[in-house]
């Protein structure tokens, strides 16, 4: 053992510059894959990293004025109080859309235990803000993300409140802010705005609550610390209980649908790198068989060889990691930018232990595996070198190969492809080790793409109505009329009546959505993926969602049961749809009427033109029928995937560094396994700039082959893999969209311009080697 370690600390001492490389590619690989992990948990946790932001609260208690909110700082287990902050119930317009919002009093300055993240904008100004700046003239308000988007509203908008008494007050949006609180959605609970006590004394008039929030100790004790509260204020007192779990469950859809695709991506990458990081070291070992050799003829065994490169490498794994590891603990939260700031929340993310443990350790063990192979190899090793000398190192040249150095084809073209394809065992190697990592990064544009689909053409993607018009009151003397003045507006194509109503399943086991919209001469265009639109009595399209919770198929009859009344309907398609988890199933609403035949329409679908824009035509649609009408815009599921964009360019370039540390790797190799025959090409008459030529032909060729192989596996992959993410989402396959062809080109020809920028160095060093045929070049 001692003769083992005093040679593997001489052979680092010869052979410094290659140990330097190993570990800082380890380090690199590990510190890429920990920045992939930090933006991976901030987009795929976003309740808790707005919670931690924050600072948030775990409870919220909402009670009646005068309710003594004080001594709830007393209470066992409350670490701190936000609040209590006086609140009113609103109702907020802008562009059409209505919602409800409770508007609460807030100071000047956010509080510190559940502070609002101002997102875009400003925090609160007062009318007294010089002219010209926000808030001039208007009092403002923030409003929380979720109601910012309901009502199209950005910072610098005026929007229209009515208080308790029924009187519009105009308030200027200064800001708009994420908190760790339940969102809105159109048929839920109010929504959040905050103002300052002023504006709130204008719109309230007196007729106020309170809401205070407590940060607890341990989370665990949420349900005790509710009861202690509620009977310290008394139950008569607190009007509502809000607690984090449920508004984390609200936001746990994202939290799977992002966590599962980054865990696959994430798998990936650990693949790739650890297969980078251990053709690195399997490169070191072939490039020292001289060594190898000279230590078997001085008695040197297998065992003790195998162990030196074991020992030796595993500790520039160990040593890279730690590097990698330090870096990312010490110095990731100053980067600048989008990845400085995940790392320093991801610190307090749950999870963040196990990752900046399980990557580094799950790296350590496959470059473990991949390097006991090599060290094995090393061990094999003949002791005679002259035996290995003796051996061809190519395949010999090929009929086709003469032919076209016949017909005065340039050498280093024939020469680049001969030396890009020697073997088949090898090539095949060498091109999917290439290929793994342009695998993963075509599957991230096909993602990407995907996404784009939702925004570009959401007609594609079952939303093929923007808008959703309701009427508040009585809109005219009857729905005809109300359809045409719709129709009439610029900008929108058909206008489609609809009804939507619970129904339970066979068996009263579960609710699910039925839905009536269009009618038989003009039906709803719904996006039909399988089987057929609606064209007859009692069809329907449903949702992926709907036909894996009843277990049935297209072309099945469903029976459900409505408002007491049952209701069958033949499934003659299957949609993509995005609300509700795909539990929809969607009729004509004359098929709800031969049910019902008083059935009037809960709302009206508006199919716009192209290329029009929905905040424009909801603005004119505000001014329709007397002002009666509610605009919304159709929910977008992209709208919850935004972060993921940030995450998947990220990936792409922890990616294309593992794909470039590869390719240096096969490049230096490849140099070293041919050195006997570019002296031998040297001494016959080849030019210096022809044999450099042919090295950059042949990386050139691999990278060639290894992206069209990765781009059409990864575009073939990345279509069955968002096509699965969307079955089990509910809102079902067929949603993937390829990247379009310019787009894998450009994957295609970055990867063949790095291959040869990276084989430039390399070629022109092994073109100015001598024509000496020496021992180290024979081994």
């Amino acid at each position: 053992m001692r003769a083992t370690l005093r040679w593997a600390h001489a052979d680092f001492r010869a052979h410094r510059g290659e140990a330097l490389f190993v570990v800082l590619a380890s380090a690199g690989i590990i510190a890429s894959l920990l920045l992939a992990g930090a933006l991976f948990g901030y987009a795929a946790n976003p309740w808790q990293r707005v919670f931690n932001q924050s600072h948030g609260a775990h409870i919220w208690l909402h009670t009646r004025a005068g309710a003594d909110t004080a001594a709830l700082s007393r209470v066992d287990g409350v670490a701190a109080l936000s609040g209590p902050y006086r609140t009113t119930a609103t109702t907020v317009e802008s562009r059409g859309a209505r919602v409800g919002v409770t508007l609460r009093a807030a100071g000047a300055e956010p509080p510190q235990t559940g502070r609002p993240l101002v997102t875009d904008g400003s925090w609160l100004t007062g009318p007294d803000t010089a002219a010209g700046g926000p808030g001039a003239g208007n009092d403002t308000v923030v409003l929380e993300a979720s109601v910012a988007r309901a009502l199209w509203a950005e910072p610098g908008d005026t929007v229209r409140v009515t208080g308790p008494d029924g009187a519009p007050h105009a308030l200027e949006v200064s800001g708009i802010a994420e908190v760790a609180e339940p969102r809105y959605h159109p048929g839920g609970g109010p929504g959040i705005g905050w103002v300052l006590d002023s504006t709130l004394d204008e719109v309230a008039h007196g007729d106020t609550g309170q809401s205070v929030g407590l940060r607890l100790q341990d989370p665990d004790d949420t349900d005790f610390t509710v009861q202690r509260a509620v009977t310290l204020l008394g139950a008569d007192r607190v009007a509502q209980v809000t607690k984090w779990q449920q508004a984390r469950v609200e936001a746990g859809g994202d939290d799977r649908l992002l966590g599962q695709m980054f865990a696959v991506f994430g798998l990936g990458a650990l693949l790739a790198a650890a297969l980078a990081a251990a053709g690195a070291i399997g490169a070191r070992v072939r490039g020292q068989l001289r060594d190898i050799a000279i230590l078997k003829a001085v008695g040197f065994t297998p065992g003790q060889v195998t162990r030196g490169f074991l020992v030796q490498h595993l500790a520039f794994a160990l040593l890279g990691v730690a590097l990698g590891t330090a870096a990312i603990a010490l110095l990731g939260a100053r980067i600048p930018g989008r990845i400085g700031e995940a790392t320093a929340v991801w610190q307090d993310l749950p999870g963040h232990t196990a990752l900046m443990i399980g990557i580094p350790c799950g790296a350590v063990l496959l470059i473990a595996a991949a390097t006991g192979l090599s060290a094995w190899r090393a061990g094999r090793v003949p002791p005679v070198p002259v035996a290995r000398a003796a051996l061809p190192s190519a395949t010999p040249m090929t009929a086709l190969g003469r032919r076209a150095l016949g017909v005065r084809v340039p050498p280093a073209l024939v020469l680049g492809w001969r030396a890009a394809f020697p073997r088949r065992g090898r090539t095949l190697a060498a091109v999917a080790r290439l290929a793994l990592p342009l695998v993963l990064i075509t599957v991230a544009l096909v993602a990407w793409s995907t996404l784009d689909q939702f925004r570009s053409r959401p007609a594609q993607m079952g939303l093929a109505a923007a808008l959703t018009v309701r009427a508040g009151q009585s809109a005219g003397s009857n729905d005809a009329e109300l359809e045409r003045a719709l129709a009439a507006v610029p900008d929108v194509a058909a206008v489609h009546p609809g009804a939507e109503m619970a129904a339970l399943v066979p068996g009263q086991t579960g609710t699910i959505t039925l839905r009536g919209l269009g009618t038989a001469q003009d039906p709803y265009p719904s996006k039909v993926v399988e089987g057929r639109a609606v064209s007859g009595p009692d069809e329907a399209v449903a949702g992926q969602g709907l036909l894996d919770l009843l277990g049935v198929r297209v072309g099945a009859w469903v029976r459900m049961t409505v408002e007491g009344r049952p209701q069958i309907l033949h499934v003659v398609g299957r949609t993509i749809e995005p609300e509700s988890g795909g539990r929809v199933i969607t009729t004509t609403i004359d098929a709800l009427r031969e049910r019902d035949p008083a059935l009037r329409p809960d709302f009206h679908a508006l199919v716009l033109s192209e290329g029009a824009d929905p905040v424009a035509v909801s603005a004119t649609l505000a001014g329709t029928a007397g002002g009666t009408l509610e605009v919304r815009q159709t929910p977008n599921p992209v709208d919850r995937l935004e972060p993921a964009r940030a995450v998947i360019a990220a990936l792409i370039a922890v990616l294309a560094l593992i794909g470039l540390i590869e390719l240096l790797t096969l490049i230096g190799t490849g140099v070293r396994d041919r050195g006997r025959d570019l002296l031998a090409l040297k001494a016959i008459g080849l030019t210096p700039r022809q044999i450099g030529s042919m090295i950059v032909t042949a990386a050139g060729l691999t990278a060639l082959a290894s992206a069209v192989v990765g781009t059409t596996l990864g575009a073939l992959s990345g279509r069955w893999l968002v096509d699965t993410q969307g079955a089990s989402s509910g809102i079902g396959a067929g949603i993937a969209q390829l990247p379009p062809l310019p787009v894998l080109s450009t994957v295609i020809v970055a990867a063949v311009l790095g291959a040869v920028g990276a084989a430039a160095l390399p070629a022109t060093r092994a073109a100015r080697r001598r024509p000496a045929d020496s021992l180290s070049e024979t081994l």
